[in-house]
């Protein structure tokens, strides 16, 4: 049985207070807190373990050589990769998607061409292909987001069509909590002759996700919104597309021979890891998949829809609020509004109350558009938050209601 108690103890930073109140962090969307286990693991990393890697013949170098390449390997097996030479280490989702737009984009797209992207996407998995597009003469086209807050799938399925070559989804939206049917959507494209990208960084923290059942041919995550350190993320890829595709970044440790005037390229995924990486937290990000795993995303989700549904609930209770998403088949991601009352002001409110939300755009200004808003708040919930901090929440929203004096 899930014990979200027994979770809470690995998480230091849930003792601390905010403003003298408890804090309540229900801004997991942004970043997520770590547990002992990843702060022990980058902290023995340092201590212990600190040289570059895949360079010195060292001890030291060889260990830390070892440790990175098994976070590789823990990581691919996370998200059900078959080939570890599929995963490759990157700064995070943003840094994974603008690869493929560079790598992938600029060699394959023609003027012509299509890339099939959401409404709903982050501006990750928006401006790197407006960028490629324009220097590629190729055309972006948009699946609409229907009022309930999902993909309108009977459009997607006239808009993906012979002209495209890439079909780019974010798996759960990091506004509307929608989990969205990449599967189907990966369907389509292969159909079409076209590859999937899925931006997974809102559902690999939360779900139980395999890429091969997903059919996906690009996968991005990032480590700090499951449970890693800030710094570090990964693209995964099937191999032989990764063969074909040119490099990313140029330097160190990419090559495999290199001339005055021309070079070679190392073997996958080396090819696509310039310089010296972030080592430290790609070891942070192995054992933050290997708590994840002593949990079982399958206890991780069940706690995140159980918990999300009762937010949802209480938060719809509300007099006067505007909830935006699907009622069902969500993420603990809530955004809200309130009549006459700015989300940042209300999320100031909350700070007071020890109760810490996001506000704003969330980095997806064309959603925000299309929901006929400027901005949000937004309570995103995850594996330690408690049906209390819920409490918490809706409380402190009607005090912030009685301050600003808002209309029902």
């Amino acid at each position: 049985m899930y014990d979200v108690l027994k979770v809470r103890r690995d998480f230091p930073i849930l003792e601390r207070e905010v403003n003298g109140r408890p804090l309540v962090y229900l801004d997991n969307a942004a970043t997520s807190q770590k547990p002992l286990q990843v702060i022990r693991t980058l902290s023995r990393y340092y201590e212990r373990h600190n040289a570059n890697i895949h360079r010195g013949v060292h001890r030291l170098a060889e260990e830390a050589t070892g440790l990175y390449e098994e976070a590789r390997g823990k990581v691919a097996r996370f998200i059900g990769a078959p080939d570890p030479r599929g995963l490759v280490f990157t700064r995070g989702t943003t840094e994974s998607i603008n690869l493929v737009a560079h790598a992938w984009g600029r060699k394959n797209l023609r003027e012509g061409d299509e890339v099939v992207l959401t409404e709903a996407e982050h501006h990750s998995n928006l401006v790197p292909w407006q960028l490629a597009a324009r220097d590629t003469g190729a055309r972006l086209r948009f699946i609409p987001v229907l009022d309930d807050g999902t993909l309108d799938m009977e459009a997607a399925e006239h808009l993906i069509g012979p002209r495209t070559r890439l079909v780019g989804c974010v798996h759960a939206s990091n506004v509307l909590g929608t989990v969205n049917p990449v599967e189907r959507l990966a369907e389509l494209a292969h159909e079409a002759g076209a590859l999937m990208l899925v931006d997974g960084a809102q559902s690999a923290p939360h779900l139980p996700v395999d890429v091969t059942s997903l059919g996906c041919d690009f996968f991005a995550a990032s480590g700090h919104k499951m449970l890693g350190p800030t710094g570090v993320g990964f693209l995964w890829a099937r191999p032989e597309l990764l063969e074909e595709m040119e490099p990313f970044l140029g330097g160190g440790e990419m090559i495999r021979e290199v001339r005055l005037e021309r070079s070679t390229w190392n073997e996958i995924p080396y090819k696509f890891e310039a310089g010296t990486m972030n080592i430290a937290q790609a070891i942070g990000l192995g054992a933050a998949v290997d708590y994840l795993g002593s949990l079982g995303m399958e206890s991780v989700r069940e706690h995140e829809r159980r918990l999300g549904a009762y937010a949802y609930r209480r938060l719809a209770g509300v007099e006067g609020i505007t909830l935006y998403g699907p009622a069902e088949n969500r993420t603990g991601v809530v955004a809200f509004n309130l009549p006459e009352v700015h989300p940042h002001d209300l999320s100031q409110l909350l700070d007071q109350e020890g109760v810490a939300i996001r506000s704003g755009h969330h980095c997806c200004q064309p959603l925000m558009r299309r929901l006929g808003v400027v901005a949000t708040a937004r309570a995103s919930l995850y594996l330690y938050n408690t049906e209390e901090e819920v409490e918490a929440l809706v409380e402190a929203i009607a005090r912030a209601r009685e301050f600003f004096e808002a209309p029902a």
